[in-house]
């Protein structure tokens, strides 16, 4: 098989798992600013004007957890029923608890460890991806999707139009197909939106030469988004829009979940697999690490060899 279609795709600030995302690193952000040693595993939910944080959290910060909540949802423009989210009325729920003694003692034993003994706060498995396609090292069809997308809320923002909060879009190469579903206003008819995203969102972003007269453009297909995030679709815990923080469609690649301190792998370890094959990429490169809880040193990679030969690291070059 010479060829075939490699589809990515960026959801935009609104997207409710986005928003989810977005609270949860606000938490985050708040615990670090206050205390450095902030222990912060947060997760986020929400549906029709209800926000939910839960998680484990150990820090000395003085948080208002609710105060982060609304704060992050009017600034996204989460502002009034009508968008599907109060940010100044909606139900807030807090359910925070302290990390688990039994994982703070196999990995911070009690905050007693030097830096360098601290082990990881989970166990699983990470991978990283980089390819030459682009300065960025990510696949071209990644780099213009979540562009799209930032083009797009900017678009919003300036009140261009009566576009709402909710989107996505996505593209595989050529360009073959560019898909953008984007939330907008009773006022706005269809040919009006499609007109509006080929001028102000797609010419500005893809450059000309990728788009031919088989391009195929699927600008809002399902007809009408007038109803979006949270009521339309609720947002879950940090990871399921998969594609944005991470290669956006290359073949194994972990999510770098958010509201994670450094212990928690799920985070710090997909970034640093993915700077590993940054570093090393050639063509293409994917990397994997893995940890064990509470371990500091994993074992190192040998290859088997020969008798009488030394053992050489694996690659992931290729």
């Amino acid at each position: 098989m010479d060829t075939f279609l490699f589809t990515s795709e960026s959801v935009n600030e609104g997207h409710p798992d986005k928003l989810c995302d977005q609270i949860s690193d606000a938490v985050l952000d708040a615990c670090l600013a206050q205390d450095p040693d902030s222990k912060v595993a947060c997760e986020t939910c929400t549906k029709t004007n209800m926000v939910m944080v839960f998680g484990e959290i150990t820090t000395k910060a003085n948080v208002d957890y609710e105060k982060i909540v609304r704060d992050t949802c009017r600034s996204i423009g989460f502002i009034s029923d009508d968008v599907g989210l109060d940010a100044d009325n909606c139900k807030v729920l807090v359910n925070i608890e302290q990390q688990s003694p039994d994982i703070a003692q196999g990995v911070h034993g009690h905050f007693t460890k030097r830096p360098e003994e601290i082990g990881a706060g989970d166990q699983g498995h990470m991978f990283g991806y980089a390819t030459d396609e682009t300065p960025e090292l990510m696949p071209l069809s990644h780099v213009l999707a979540t562009k799209l997308g930032a083009r797009l809320t900017e678009v919003r923002k300036n009140g261009h139009r009566e576009y709402r909060n909710d989107g996505g879009a996505m593209i595989p190469l050529r360009v073959h197909t560019v898909l953008i579903s984007t939330q907008h206003d009773e006022t706005v008819t269809n040919d009006e939106i499609a007109a509006d995203l080929k001028e102000h969102v797609i010419k500005p972003v893809i450059p000309e030469k990728y788009l031919d007269e088989k391009t195929i453009f699927h600008l809002n297909p399902s007809g009408r988004f007038v109803i979006g995030a949270p009521t339309a679709t609720p947002g879950s815990p940090a990871g399921r829009s998969s594609s944005t923080p991470t290669a956006a469609g290359a073949p194994t690649v972990a999510v770098p979940s958010p509201a994670r301190t450094p212990t928690k792998v799920d985070r710090s370890g997909a970034y640093i697999v993915r700077q590993a094959a940054k570093s090393v990429v050639a063509r293409r490169c994917i990397v994997q690490v893995s940890y064990a809880i509470g371990v500091p040193e994993p074992p190192l990679p040998w290859t088997r060899t020969a008798p009488g030969r030394s053992p050489t690291r694996r690659s992931s070059r290729s």
